[in-house]
């Protein structure tokens, strides 16, 4: 699964400039990779104490996220526009849509 690179990426950030990034985030966001089975599930708490990423699932995220495993690594890296995915049917937001646009500074920040 290539998006687990991004998740690696978010987990460093996280661990390296977690109180900034919490200012940044203020919500969970769970992460679904549709085609990537278990290890497609991924939680990027960015609102409680100074952040935390793990594996898994969080039933109370804010934000939850269906992309798959191309669409997730191509929009980290700019070539597939967030809006359009989203408008293409290529990304499924389930709770705070407006939380989802934070993401595109956030991912930016990770890297």
């Amino acid at each position: 699964m290539k998006s687990q690179a991004l998740f690696d990426a978010m987990s460093a950030a996280v661990k390296a400039k977690g109180p900034e990034l919490v200012k940044m985030g203020g919500a969970v966001f769970q992460f679904i990779i549709s085609d990537g089975g278990p290890e497609g599930k991924f939680t990027l708490d960015l609102k409680n104490g100074s952040g935390d990423a793990k594996k898994g699932e969080d039933p109370k995220a804010d934000c939850t996220i269906t992309i798959a495993d191309a669409d997730m690594v191509a929009m980290a890296d700019g070539k597939l526009d967030g809006m359009q995915a989203f408008m293409g049917g290529k990304l499924k937001i389930k709770g705070n849509m407006m939380l989802a646009q934070k993401l595109a500074t956030i991912l930016a920040a990770a890297k």
